[in-house]
């Protein structure tokens, strides 16, 4: 028993020295998707404010552009690891909205969340916003810095 308790405090020391792994992998993914998302929007804005109308987004003409750069310089933002939890926070508001407009009619029961991606973006998001962007970014250079 005693040798079990040595290998699995040893396995967990190992895996300490992983920490700053999680937090750069969750930056590059959710980074990489809000950078070609803000870009595509960027590039579509007349379809992407009819759609917000459709919603009825108030002022969709001018969230449609604000929601896109938003996306474009966040997601950059993340993948340098930039003020990670200003946008992750900011981010994540914005899938909260679309949940409450774009996929409120995917919602019948509590469990249909779950399948709703922006509900897992927001899962990241919240992730990042409490531990921060993590030893590998350009938060932490910063910190040292200061």
């Amino acid at each position: 028993m005693e040798q079990m308790k040595i290998k699995v405090k040893w396995l967990y020391g190992v895996l300490d020295g992983f920490g700053w792994l999680p937090p750069l992998l969750s930056r590059l993914a959710i980074g990489w998707v809000f950078l070609w998302a803000g870009y595509g929007k960027l590039g579509n804005l007349a379809q992407v404010t009819g759609f917000f109308e459709s919603l009825g987004i108030p002022f969709a003409s001018v969230q449609a552009p604000f929601i896109a750069v938003l996306e474009l310089v966040g997601g950059l933002a993340l993948i340098l690891g930039l003020g990670t939890r200003v946008f992750s926070f900011l981010l994540a508001s914005t899938m909260a909205v679309a949940i409450l407009t774009a996929h409120k009619d995917d919602i019948n029961v509590f469990s249909d969340i779950f399948k709703i991606y922006e509900f897992v973006y927001i899962l990241v998001f919240s992730f990042l916003i409490t531990n921060g962007a993590g030893k590998v970014s350009g938060d932490s250079v910063l910190k040292k810095k200061c």
